[in-house]
């Protein structure tokens, strides 16, 4: 890997294009190394991932509603939607939008952690349709693939978004597009502008996972891949983009992130060595936020440990500042204790996490946020004892670089009323590739067929994974196989309908 520095430069002194990190984000698409045996089994795993998380969300009002909006595009020889038939065809971009709610709208897919957020499972729907609507084979998707992870977890791991309030999309937008070019093999100089471009449109605000969060948070990938394709197709009719995107005196570093006095060293595979980063990368098992994922572990092997939730008296966890600030009661949003808060808000709450494993033994990706739940009496006096803190040394190995150092636990101290104290932590989810139970292939199966189980029939499930698995086999034009397709009558929103605009 190299580090390239990036900083912004006054209009008076030129930069080179080819100083500027979006020509060199586009050196690495057009790079010809190979692809690594470990990365394609990765992209593989991840398209049965997506495809779980997806199709247990089928049915939620957020991605029905997306899907409906979807549906008012077909097109002859388009992309395919989860859950439809897949011989009706739909706008790649559109169809891309449908199916990235559906990945994103559990928040149960992969996910990669350093100066920023990301989950780069997002990247897929973009690629998987556009890959459709052009006729790609499996070996050009999974190259793509490849591509679109390195861009975004590169980026990830230098710039720092929501300290600037801003939505981690805005990595997301230009990896997306990058991934497409990869796969489309597209020269460097549509590359680069098809990279601004995604750049220049993809910023919001992180009010999206603020306060009270709403289903946006499961839409913005969605915008995010859906500019991305318009991205590409305007750089591919010759057109030109905001220049330079990172460096320029009125750039995004200027005057959406550290300022005209920033600088951040973006690292970037060298000439000739493959895009590895997929491989740092990890799943969720539990339906919640990535940090609250090794939490519920916890919560499960401390549950045996008391005898009297009632007899608890205060909950401290000690965790890094990512975690106390964002999930914990350092966020300071009042309705991350509120048992009337959407779902979206509550699986940004460690302390509702913490407090609902620990009292129920379980976590479902629908029942945990269930009324049962969420308004339980036990369940919500234990909530209220708990708060965050954020500890030095946790948020040192939250950041490290070193695999065998990064951590996304804590520490935590359960006071009972009679002065004892329970004391364990944790530095890692369970299925983390270090974790007590890394996923592997039969992991990622295992989770395909209990979440998704119950919509989809024995044959259609056994399909779909044996297409996963041959990915690099499949010849141009038959990507379609890659979608699943619900039983008549298991998908709600089946049709148009007259509600909106479309």
């Amino acid at each position: 890997m190299i580090a390239h520095r990036v900083k912004v430069y006054p209009s008076k002194v030129p930069l080179p294009k080819t100083e500027q990190l979006a020509w060199k984000l586009a050196s690495v698409v057009t790079d010809t190394a190979p692809v690594l045996p470990e990365a394609a089994e990765m992209v593989v795993n991840r398209i049965i991932d997506n495809a779980a998380v997806a199709i247990a969300a089928i049915n939620r009002e957020p991605v029905a509603n997306a899907r409906t909006q979807a549906l008012a595009h077909p097109r002859e020889g388009g992309a395919t939607l989860f859950g439809v038939p897949s011989d009706q065809r739909f706008e790649c971009e559109w169809a891309a939008w449908g199916n990235g709610v559906a990945v994103r709208e559990l928040d149960m897919h992969d996910t990669f952690l350093a100066a920023d957020y990301s989950h780069p499972g997002d990247n897929i729907p973009p690629l998987l349709a556009v890959a459709q609507q052009c006729g790609c084979s499996g070996t050009q998707l999974l190259r793509g693939i490849v591509v679109a992870y390195e861009i975004q977890m590169d980026l990830v791991r230098a710039i720092c978004l929501h300290e600037h309030k801003k939505d981690h999309i805005a990595h997301l937008c230009p990896s997306a597009a990058a991934g497409i070019c990869a796969m489309l093999g597209l020269d460097i100089d549509t590359i680069y502008q098809a990279i601004q471009q995604a750049v220049h449109v993809g910023f919001s605000t992180r009010q999206s996972r603020k306060g009270e969060i709403s289903s946006w948070k499961a839409y913005a990938p969605a915008h995010a891949g859906k500019l991305a394709i318009e991205a590409v197709d305007r750089a591919m009719r010759g057109e030109k983009s905001p220049s330079p995107i990172y460096e320029g005196e009125d750039s995004v570093i200027a005057w959406m992130l550290g300022g005209k006095d920033a600088s951040y060293d973006v690292p970037l595979p060298a000439p000739g060595e493959p895009c590895r980063s997929i491989l740092d990368s990890y799943t969720k098992e539990h339906s919640a936020e990535y940090q609250a994922q090794a939490w519920i572990d916890l919560a499960f092997r401390l549950r045996g440990k008391i005898a009297d939730f009632h007899s608890i008296s205060e909950v401290m966890i000690h965790t890094s500042h990512h975690t106390h600030a964002v999930i914990g009661s350092g966020a300071k949003d009042p309705q991350k204790y509120d048992p009337h808060a959407s779902r979206e808000t509550l699986d940004h709450s460690l302390m509702f996490i913490f407090a609902a494993a620990l009292h129920s033994g379980f976590w479902h990706h629908v029942k945990s946020y269930s009324q049962e739940v969420t308004q339980h009496p036990e369940v919500i006096a234990l909530w209220r004892k708990i708060k965050t803190v954020e500890d030095s040394e946790w948020t040192r190995r939250y950041h490290s670089a070193n695999p065998i150092e990064k951590a996304f636990g804590g520490r935590v101290e359960i006071t009972f009323d009679d002065g004892r104290k329970l004391v364990d932590e944790i530095a890692l989810a369970d299925a983390h590739p270090l974790g007590a139970r890394p996923f592997d292939r039969a992991g990622y199966v295992r989770k395909f067929e209990t979440i998704a189980g119950d919509l989809t029939g024995p044959d259609e499930r056994t399909r779909f994974l044996a297409a996963a698995e041959r990915l690099a086999e499949l010849r141009a034009g038959e990507l379609g196989v890659l979608n699943v397709v619900l039983p008549a009558g298991h998908l709600s929103c089946a049709a148009r309908d007259n509600r909106g605009i479309f």
